[in-house]
């Protein structure tokens, strides 16, 4: 392969009951009913109502394909085989943060120690993608240009309309919950690989953090894995809509990279104005629309997503990519989970039938037990 991006996706999901739709702290019941061969790959949240979902390093996007089928599968039948559930959205439609355990161990009481209501109200859900780097400095030029397309790839992945049983009227709730937290949302622009690890270093040494994975931001040198890791999305409900999200993400790293390599540059904007697509992305998804700063317009996300789609059609194809990517008409057509969400809502006026169309759509297309028969009882 004539590249060195390697990519993974790491996905949280939430541990439902089936019959009243509420969320469960039951992770390590649902951990030990998975097969052992899924060793690291299933982890515990900070919340017990939340699994993590990781794939192996995958050497394109046909291979992620294949592993998010397996992980996905496994995790369904692990949760069917103890009579629970697993459901795809950024945010629960109903459950309370109040009434969820906190998992156990130093790491998670640290975090709520430190950041007390803030990290027991965290109860959401995300995907983070990881694409290999092919070295530090690469991985910092590459982190300053692409932060211009985290609000483009929030607003395909929008899938968290509803908090606490309220209709919130923004597309993203997890974004604004996660803003709470110190050091998120988009970075600032670094110069070079050494400004980015003194920046690390300073806040090491001033004890605001202890280590680089306290920095949260929607893009992020991973501090072990050589990764640049995107965390601005919310989980995609269904396993195509996080395929096309991931896929996409590669394809814009190998563009840019691309242009990089051939000293052409790509304009870089302050974090302030990403910020402003950021919040346009979270409150309206693909219905609304970002600036492009350039032109000093608004744009439709529907046309910019279409756009994007553009921008990166040379580079799909060596990737084998296309299948995939092309998924995001789909994403417009039919509306992200947020909007689906929304319109069963709208239909039934009833929290539960959404709990159960997110429950369904998660499990839709996977072959249930096959993936994990090993671990069967």
């Amino acid at each position: 392969m004539g590249h060195c991006f390697t990519i993974g996706v790491e996905e949280e999901f939430q541990i439902v009951d089936p019959s009243t739709l509420e969320l469960r702290s039951h992770v390590s019941k649902l951990i030990a009913a998975t097969s052992p061969d899924m060793g690291e790959q299933i982890k515990p949240e900070l919340h017990q109502s939340i699994v993590e979902m990781g794939t192996r390093i995958c050497r394109d996007v046909p291979e992620l394909r294949e592993e998010l089928y397996r992980t996905r599968g496994a995790l369904v039948s692990a949760a069917e085989r103890v009579g629970l559930q697993v459901a795809a959205a950024g945010t629960h439609p109903f459950s309370n943060w109040i009434e969820q355990v906190i998992s156990p161990g130093e790491r998670y009481e640290n975090i709520v120690e430190e950041l007390q209501q803030l990290a027991r109200s965290l109860l959401i859900f995300g995907m983070h993608v990881h694409v290999a780097m092919p070295d530090c400095n690469t991985m910092i030029d590459l982190m300053n240009t692409v932060r211009y397309f985290l609000p483009h790839l929030l607003a395909l992945s929008t899938s968290s309309p509803f908090w606490m049983g309220r209709d919130t009227g923004l597309k993203s709730y997890r974004t604004t919950i996660f803003r709470r937290f110190p050091r998120t949302g988009v970075p600032d622009h670094f110069g070079s690989w050494s400004e980015y690890d003194n920046h690390v270093k300073l806040l090491v040494d001033l004890h605001c953090i202890d280590n680089g994975k306290k920095i949260w931001w929607d893009v992020r040198p991973h501090p072990t894995f050589g990764t640049l890791e995107f965390r601005v999305c919310d989980i995609p409900t269904r396993i195509e809509e996080t395929i096309a999200i991931a896929a996409l993400i590669q394809a814009i790293i190998v563009k840019l990279h691309h242009l990089y390599t051939q000293n052409m540059g790509f304009r870089l904007y302050r974090r302030a104005l990403i910020e402003e697509n950021k919040w346009r992305a979270a409150r309206w998804g693909i219905d609304g629309k970002l600036i492009d700063f350039g032109k000093r317009i608004e744009v439709p996300m529907r046309d910019l997503a279409v756009e994007l789609l553009e921008f990166v059609d040379d580079v799909v194809d060596e990737l084998g990519s296309r299948s995939a990517v092309n998924y995001v008409h789909t994403i417009l057509r039919e509306g992200t989970s947020a909007e689906r969400q929304l319109r069963v809502y709208k239909e039934t006026g009833d929290l539960k039938a959404v709990v159960r169309q997110v429950v369904a759509e998660t499990r839709a297309g996977i072959t249930v037990g096959a993936a994990c028969a090993a671990g069967a009882p």
